[in-house]
């Protein structure tokens, strides 16, 4: 036989000053976004069949990671600036007219593509939303006290820190005389947000960078091919786009894509024990029945078992010297006697065919044609499956009604193949 085959607190001074000047090298008009995810079987983890984001974040989830984890919240740090083309106006009637946002709460459904063509789809919604402003003038001017406690009355309801309905606050800000620094997550389906202002803010008021929160949901890694899948989407960015943060601040970029790389790297494993790829077929018990007493066997047959990790879907056939029908056959040393051998597979718990049913001595046949498809329902490490090999009763009566002696033999490829 042969075989082929992842309680709130300030941030302190130091971080403010890393968040406020830190970011002046960021490109200013290249809002495109990577987003890199990652599947490889883990033995320590068999049951958790996920991918594991490996696309570092950035601002507040880099800052504060414990208050993201919990909720596979990530951030990036998108390079679009913000811009006041007007004065907001002390107690403005109009959310539009002070400071909002409105970004793309809801799943947002992304079709990420194989090399080979199969695709996938990949889910995306924007979770978070934050950003640094920066004001013209500082806020001792504006309110006459200076620091947090001047933000705190440069808005209603507090400072930006206190994030307005249906958005939620999480207790982290970091604070300066012209720059304000904060982080609001947004529930799914939620629309405005909104700070009135209590102090006229001069016009160049501006936000000099967002930050997004996003959550992802990825696809089953097991129903896909080893490789990558890439993807895209693209959102508006402006007044009534999916990034709106209001009619008086307006960017200087009117779109944001993010392309998604999911790479996948499978396991298809199988080890024979020593010895396990030449074997022998006997009867139950031996030759000793037919030899002493004339019992004739019932059948001649091997059990061999092997050792399979698998993470993804597999196909098994045989490929023989000779075959008969869709069987391999073994002959008799001179060639001139054939007999059928049936070849049979059982797979641990784990893997099933196609319809989710166990595989227990399931037939092989000949070519990849003829394959049988196997997937997993979650990743198998290193568990026994066995191989059956029978010569049947009417083909052991046959064997034994030659008037010479002779051995029979022959050889066996079982292909196990990953290569749907």
């Amino acid at each position: 036989m042969k075989i082929l085959t992842r309680p709130g607190k300030k941030l302190s001074r130091a971080m403010l000053m890393a968040v406020l000047y830190g970011v002046s090298s960021l490109p200013t008009n290249a809002a495109v976004l990577n987003i890199d995810a990652t599947f490889s079987p883990d033995s320590a983890a068999p049951h958790k069949n996920e991918f594991v984001n490996k696309t570092p974040s950035q601002g507040f989830c880099l800052q504060v990671p414990w208050a993201c984890e919990a909720e596979g919240l990530f951030s990036l740090i998108v390079p679009i600036s913000f811009t006041a083309n007007a004065p907001i106006r002390a107690n403005h009637a109009d959310p539009r007219q002070g400071g909002m946002a409105k970004v793309p709460s809801n799943w947002r459904p992304v079709r990420v593509v194989h090399s080979s063509g199969e695709s996938q789809t990949v889910e995306v919604r924007i979770a978070g939303i934050g950003h640094e402003s920066l004001l013209p003038v500082s806020v001792v001017d504006l309110t006459g006290v200076s620091g947090g406690p001047g933000w705190d009355r440069l808005w209603r309801g507090g400072s930006w820190m206190y994030a307005p309905p249906p958005c939620q606050g999480v207790g982290w800000s970091t604070v300066g005389n012209f720059g304000f620094n904060s982080f609001w997550k947004v529930p799914v389906g939620a629309g405005v947000c909104s700070k009135q202002s209590l102090f006229e803010i001069p016009r160049s008021f501006r936000y000099q960078y967002l930050v997004i929160g996003y959550q992802l949901r990825t696809p089953n890694p097991l129903a896909m091919k080893s490789g990558s899948y890439n993807g895209s989407i693209t959102f508006d960015v402006g007044p009534n786009q999916d990034f709106d943060m209001g009619d008086v601040m307006r960017p200087d970029d009117s779109a944001l894509t993010l392309n998604f790389n999911l790479e996948v790297q499978h396991t298809l494993k199988v080890d024979i024990p020593p010895g396990g790829e030449k074997f022998e077929l006997v009867p139950a018990g031996g030759w000793q029945g037919w030899l002493q007493a004339g019992r004739k066997p019932v059948r001649l047959f091997r059990d061999q078992t092997f050792q399979i990790s698998a993470s993804s879907r597999f196909k098994m056939y045989i490929e023989c010297k000779r075959w008969t029908t869709l069987d391999c056959v073994i002959e008799d040393a001179a060639g001139r006697r054939a007999v059928e051998l049936q070849v049979s597979v059982s797979l641990p718990n784990g893997l099933t065919d196609l319809a989710g049913q166990p595989v227990k001595h399931r037939r092989l046949q000949t070519g990849a044609n003829n394959a049988q498809i196997f997937k997993p329902g979650f990743y198998v490490d290193r568990a026994p499956g066995v191989l059956h090999f029978e010569v049947p009763k009417d083909e052991v009566d046959w064997m034994l009604s030659a008037s010479v002696a002779s051995p029979y033999s022959g050889s066996v490829t079982v292909i196990w193949d990953s290569e749907i």
